[in-house]
Parts: structure tokens; sequence; C-alpha cells
């Protein structure tokens, strides 16, 4: 929290701005919020995920780590910030965040570091429901509850959002703010950064500021509005009876959005400020000491953090976006494929399929894959074993030597986060007659910049059994130079090598699996193109079983 001097004055016009504030709507009745809070709470049918305190210290532990190889602080000029932005800028990432950097400009402190923004795909993204915290501390010390508090916490808020990955019905946005504590400068800067238009679309701002204090209270910013309604309703949920954040008013970023005119409100444990004694009665903790007695010192570390309020306003936040932006889990869903749907082997061989899934309402989902319905001595591998709902995997069917001739219907099911699924692949093992081995033993020339090919007719009936199998022998003495390619009947080109390297070997006899889905009969044809100069060769013959 910035450091200003709050005149009585300033917070009585605070105070009556807010009780002439609209009514605010009724909220549901929160989940609760951990530490043996949470009994006798109501929970919602899509209840709120509990936000994991154990995580939210974790995230602190590294803030703390990251001051003290920087000189014990994470100043927004100072390289301990630009490690913070690094660090929650790649958790965000491998949740599947869409991160920006935004430069802290105009106006912010010379070298400050950048903001960062983190998106939530899905939702309506004309309706952005956002969370923000500054990052940065003062030069003093590691800034762990000012403000790495309520930065891990959001950072938990939003990595348990894309854990839980529900249906979202408006869009849910993150910021973690630079230069906060010179004047909040890097919310400033990015708030005038905003288009009219993309200003308006944020229908609400919550910022969260020093929510560990050890001696803290349940603060919250502009309590009468409708934009507090969600916080209030979890705390008053809970007994805690919160009171308006006077202390903070105009003193954190959310002040920023404010003066933009976006509602905003957000959560306070208090800072310098005494505790009264009403408040050590009916929250507890010291009357007439500070809500932090490390506020802007060297020992606001990790052991400056009060884990119940930590954890209550992570479970407060969580409770407010499920109430704004999440719609019903039921809505999630997907469909699933196989493609070709059916295949021929002959025994010992092996059948490839594409199996593709696809999102048809609410957001993706993982599904895991299996297969059953196999034939003795045949086993089933995915590539990969599970994908996001849009992605698809290849499926290989490995026959034995042993495998009865027949026909067989695979099973298979993709089991989702909200529902289950199941395609059917047809697999005929032997069924076709005569031989599906066939060779061309002409000799053919390969010389510079030519390309020669060599066909082979096949008569065998049915799909090729993919991956059909290749032998190519030859004499060249510099095989880098080759690009060799298989063209099948249907016109389909495959690439069996490609041409360079930075070495000469021998052509000699090379061995290729090529996967393919196609038919087996017809022409086959070898492409043999010597791409480069001074080296030549021969192609003495080449087979193919398909």
């Amino acid at each position: 929290m910035r450091r200003t001097a709050v005149l009585a004055a300033t917070a009585a016009m605070a105070l009556m701005g807010m009780v002439a504030a609209a009514t605010p709507v009724t909220a549901q009745a929160p989940p609760g919020a951990g530490h043996g809070a949470k009994s006798g709470v109501a929970r919602t049918a899509l209840a709120p995920p509990d936000v994991s305190v154990t995580n939210i210290r974790g995230h602190l532990s590294q803030f703390q780590s990251i001051a003290s190889q920087n000189g014990g602080t994470r100043r927004s000029t100072g390289p301990g910030y630009t490690a913070s932005v690094s660090y929650v800028e790649q958790k965000l990432q491998a949740a599947g965040y869409t991160t920006r950097r935004v430069t802290c400009s105009p106006g912010c402190s010379g070298g400050a570091g950048p903001n960062l923004i983190a998106d939530w795909p899905g939702g309506d993204e004309n309706q952005i429901i956002m969370a923000g915290a500054h990052l940065d501390s003062v030069s003093a010390g590691p800034g762990i509850n000012d403000n790495g508090s309520g930065s891990a916490m959001i950072l938990e808020v939003a990595l348990t959002l894309a854990a839980q990955r529900p249906t979202m019905t408006k869009h849910v946005r993150f910021g973690w703010w630079s230069d906060e504590e010179q004047g909040l400068l890097g919310s400033r800067a990015y708030v005038n950064g905003l288009a009219s238009t993309e200003r308006s679309k944020i229908k609400q701002y919550l910022n969260f500021d020093m929510v560990g204090s050890t001696n803290g209270g349940y603060f919250i910013n502009n309590i009468s509005t409708a934009a507090a309604a969600d916080l209030r309703a979890f705390y008053t949920n809970l007994n805690l009876q919160p009171e308006e954040n006077v202390e903070g008013a105009n003193r954190s970023d959310d002040a920023s959005f404010r003066n933009a005119g976006i509602p905003t409100s957000g959560v306070a444990a208090g800072a310098s400020a005494t505790k009264t004694a009403a408040q050590a009665q009916k929250w507890g903790g010291t009357a007439y000491r500070a809500y932090d007695s490390c506020y802007h010192s060297s020992c606001d570390t990790t052991s400056n953090i009060s884990d119940t309020h930590l954890d209550r306003s992570g479970d407060a936040l969580a409770y407010a976006i499920w109430n704004q932006a999440v719609g019903s889990s039921t809505q999630r869903d997907f469909s699933i494929t196989a493609s070709p749907g059916s295949g021929t082997v002959q025994a010992g061989g092996t059948a490839t399929t594409m199996i593709g899934t696809t999102t048809t309402s609410g957001t993706a989902q993982r599904v895991n894959l299996s297969a059953s319905g196999l034939p003795s001595g045949a086993t089933a591998t995915f590539n990969p074993t599970s994908v996001n709902s849009g992605s698809s995997s290849t499926l290989s069917i490995a026959t034995s030597a042993a495998t009865p001739d027949g026909t067989y219907n695979i099973t298979v099911a993709g089991t989702g986060e909200t529902a289950n699924h199941n395609a059917t692949y047809s697999l005929t093992v032997g069924g076709t007659s005569g031989n599906r081995s066939f060779t061309n033993d002409t000799d053919y020339q390969l010389n510079d910049y030519v390309t020669a090919s060599s066909p082979i007719t096949s008569t065998a009936s049915g799909s090729a059994a993919s991956p059909v199998q290749v032998t190519v022998k030859g004499t060249h003495t510099c095989s880098e130079d080759l690009r060799i390619r298989l063209r099948g009947p249907d016109g389909t080109t495959y690439t069996l090598k490609n041409a360079g390297g930075s070495s000469c070997s021998n052509l000699g006899t090379r061995n290729y699996s090529v996967p393919v889905t196609q038919q087996a009969s017809g022409t086959w044809t070898l492409q043999v193109t010597d791409m480069y100069s001074q080296d030549t060769g021969v192609l003495d013959s080449w087979s193919i079983t398909v």
C-alpha cells in the first residue's frame, strides 16, 4: 500500500459517497474460508473452490527468495521486481493463461518494470471481471505482506480457476501492478492506456492489498456499493462484520480504476493504523497496536503473515469470481470420432487411425483415452494418451502373428471431466487375398538434379495395412544428396527421407515404415531425387508390402 496521509475530511467524503451508492445486490451464501470457519456456512449448487493457503504460502516463499537474492527488496525499478514478474508469468502461462507484459508508461518511475496482465479464455469479452494487486515492494524490505500477500493470493485463485476449468459466462482478467509504492503509477498507466471501449468492458475491478496482516481486520473497499456485494456477503456470512477500508481509501490501485469510472471494491487486512478495542473484541488480536507492525519495513517477511486472513481473502475472491463469471458446470461437453472408422491388417501388422475430439459446449476439458474389444494378441497405444477437447491423438493397434482373422469392433473411450463418450473403430485382421509384397528390380540411374520414378503395381485387395513397409536398395556415394518419396495409388505423396547432411554415406539398403490411409491395389511409385551436384548412383531395386 502506498504511504500517504489520510485526512479525516477525505475519509468522511469517501464514506458519504459510498453510502449514497447503489444498494448491493443479494449474493449467494459463500462456501466458507478455512481454519475452522467453514462450518455452518451454506454452499451454492456450483460451489466456489477452496483456495489453498498452503499454495499461496508457497508463492510467498518464492517472493521472499527473490528478494533475498536481489538486495532484500522487490522495488519496481530493480531486478527483484522483474524476477517476481517472471515467476508469476511462468505459472500463468503453464496453466493456460494468455499473458501480456504492459510497459509502465507514461508517468512511471524511470526503469520501472512492466505491469503483467493475464486473461483466462472464455466468457463474454464485453463483460470483464477483473482482480488485481500490486507486485512491487518498497526499497526497505521484501514486501511479503505489502503486497506479496495480495499478489500471491490472486495468483493462486487464477491457478485454481485454470484447474477447475468451469464454464465462463463473463471474461476474467487478472493484473499485477508495477510502481504502486511510488503513487499507484503502474495501474494508472494501464487504465489511462485503455481505449474508452476497452474500459467500458471492465464491469468490476477488485483490488487486494495487504491481505495477510498479523494483527489484521476485515476491511472492504467501497463496502456499500454493488461492486462489493459478493465480498461483503462472504465475510458477513462468516459473522466477521467487515468494515469500510477507511485507512486504504485512495491509497491502492483500485483508485486508478474508480477514477476512470469503473466500479471497484477489494479487500485489505490493514496497514499502519491501530486496531480499536471494538475491533479486537469482534476480530481478535491486540487493541491499540498496528494492524501490520512491519509495514514498509525490512521485517515484512514470510514471518509477517496471518494465514487466517490470507486464506479468507483467497476464498472471498474465488467466491466473487464464481458468483459473477461462472456458469453451470453441466454445460461443458465434447464429442469423439475415429477417422478412418475402419482398417484392415494382416496378422502381425499395425493399423492406425486418428481419434479426434471436439468441444461441443462450454470450455475445453481434459479427455483421457482408452481402447477395449481388442482381438487376442493385439495391443492399442495412443499418442498422446490424453488431449484437451479440440485436439487429436493417433491410435495404433498392433496385432501379432497369432491374432485370429476376423472383424473386430474396437471401442475407443473418451473419459472427460464432465462427460464420457465413445467412438468405434472396425478392425479387420486378414480378409484380403493374394500376395501383398511386390518388387521392382529395374535399375534406375540417380543423376544430379533428376528424379527417378520407379513404379510397382499392387494387386492386393482391401485397404493397405498401415504402415506399409518399403525397402530401398541402391548405390550412391552421398545418399545425403537424395530425397526419397512414395506416391500411393490415390496420389498422396509420403516423404521417406529428406536430403541434407554434413557428411556423405553410401545408400545401401534402407527400410521405411510409412503410415498410410488408402487402398492397397494400384500403382505405388518410388521417387528418388538427387538434389545436389557431383555424386551419382543407381537405384537397384525397391519393394513394398501393403
